[in-house]
């Protein structure tokens, strides 16, 4: 009979190739955890939900106005999905590689230390809050909208809406995850039936009396303005800031990293597919529009659709636009409430804010945070200024991208063994053209917004305060970066 093989000795054993730090999951105060329950159908649903807001409504005219042709309208579109495309790659690779929760953080952290990826977690926060705010006040305004007897401002709607929104996630994942599914469908649906009545009912604008009335002047004027280069391109770059600017929310799905049951393939694949049904979406809105208005008529409109839809429905087209976005802001705020929790959730757990924060309730929900993010965009509604807070929400949004693209060149220069699920199709270039554009649309808001540029700066730097009081009520191990 053969001897049994005996172990070997412990200190025969080769020693285990080191591996980059990842921080450690601490403890939670709570008998709670988060849930891995998400999949593919709730991240597209996060990623088109977090896209399509009502912004879409607004924007097709301004950049109709820039470019003054229909060609290059249709290549803005397109132009602005490739670089969220882009963008989409670069942040697959990032969120594949490191499936935790915390969004934008979790990769500043790994890439700069701790005080960076603090400070990132902090501007991505509080643009979530100074979003979320904008949101619920737009949301108020369009019920007015529907409802005149409101009363004025829609604070107070959107109150209620933020509230309503608040405790519904306080029900947990699964109840966030089936509302935010059920609004991104009826949001994509209420969009793609408003431009199949575009495409196959409303007769062409050329058979239309609109063209003359708008008098012509709009298009012509555009034209001779675009026969310099100089002036050319700097109209592209204002529609194709406006355009990027409609795209943004695609990145949502990287909050909910740590609670899909497969992120090395699902949150790839929510975030590109995404973006590329968001890209699909505004193009066909684009054509519609300039199948059903004349090019004159839709550089000179403020809201395209809702001019649109007057052609479609007669009277009854302003209270459906307004329905239309009151559906895309509803959804909106759905997506942000969701995602702004588990920004604190994740620096708390990581050790780099207050304990209290890494809380999370029987449902999967971290109501701490929850209950913090609500306080503070209450507190935004009640006392913000509309364009205050959108000025910097943008800004910050923006800045987020750059810090991500520039964590993504650290980690590929200092960690190249990093196990690496997919890697970013392209890269460096693709990558290296959103680090371009993240720069140069900052250094323009600087120069063209300074004010809100400053408050932005202002928010930035209360992030060494905010970590060093955390770190006196409770965060005494966290290390510096």
């Amino acid at each position: 009979m053969e001897p049994k093989p005996t172990a070997r000795p412990p200190e025969t054993q080769p020693e285990p190739q080191a591996q980059p730090p990842t921080p450690p999951i601490a403890p939670r105060a709570s008998g709670g955890g988060l849930l891995h329950i998400l999949g593919l159908g709730f991240g597209l649903a996060g990623a088109v939900g977090g896209s399509i807001g009502a912004g879409i409504l607004r924007t097709p005219g301004l950049v109709a106005a820039q470019l003054g042709s229909a060609p290059l309208i249709l290549l803005a579109w397109l132009v602005g999905g490739l670089y969220a495309l882009c963008g989409a790659f670069a942040v697959a690779e990032l969120g594949a590689a490191l499936p935790r929760a915390g969004g934008w953080t979790v990769y500043a952290r790994r890439a700069l230390g701790d005080r960076a990826g603090f400070a990132v977690g902090w501007i991505d926060w509080l643009g979530h809050c100074a979003g979320l705010a904008w949101v619920a006040i737009t949301i108020g305004e369009f019920a007015r909208g529907l409802v005149p007897a409101l009363p004025p401002g829609g604070k107070a709607v959107a109150l209620l809406t933020l509230v309503g929104f608040a405790l519904l996630q306080r029900l947990g994942l699964r109840a966030g995850s089936l509302s935010q599914q059920i609004l991104s469908l009826l949001k994509a649906v209420a969009f793609l039936a408003l431009i199949g009545a575009c495409l196959l009912v409303a007769p062409p604008a050329a058979s239309t009396p609109l063209a003359a009335a708008a008098g012509g002047a709009g298009v012509a004027s555009l034209a001779m303005l675009n026969n310099t280069p100089l002036a050319l391109a700097a109209a592209g770059v204002f529609a194709l800031q406006a355009v990027i600017t409609t795209y943004d929310g695609w990145q949502s799905p990287i909050y909910f990293a740590e609670e899909f049951t497969a992120p090395a393939t699902d949150l790839p694949r929510s975030l590109i597919g995404g973006v590329v049904a968001v890209t699909g979406l505004y193009l066909l809105m684009n054509v519609a529009l300039l199948k059903v208005l004349p090019l004159e008529a839709m550089a000179t409109s403020t809201l395209p659709l809702a001019d649109a839809a007057a052609r479609l429905f007669g009277p009854f087209s302003a209270q459906l636009i307004t329905a239309l976005a009151l559906l895309s802001s509803i959804g909106l705020v759905n997506t942000v409430i969701m995602c702004a929790p588990r920004i604190l959730f994740g620096l708390s757990r990581d050790g780099l804010f207050l304990p209290l924060f890494a809380r999370v309730n029987a449902g999967g929900t971290p109501d701490a945070a929850l209950l913090l993010t609500t306080a503070v965009t209450a507190t935004l509604i009640a006392c913000g200024d509309f364009k205050v807070l959108l000025g910097v929400s943008v800004f910050f949004y923006v800045l987020l991208y750059f810090t991500g693209i520039t964590s993504l060149f650290v980690l590929r220069w200092r960690e190249p063994e990093l196990e690496r699920p997919v890697k970013a199709w392209g890269y460096p270039f693709s990558a290296a053209v959103v680090w371009l554009g993240s720069l140069a649309f900052l250094i323009s808001a600087a120069i063209g917004d300074t004010t809100n540029s400053l408050i932005a700066a202002g928010l930035i730097t209360l992030s060494l305060p905010a970590q060093l009081l955390s770190r006196r009520m409770g965060s005494p191990d966290c290390e510096s970066g």
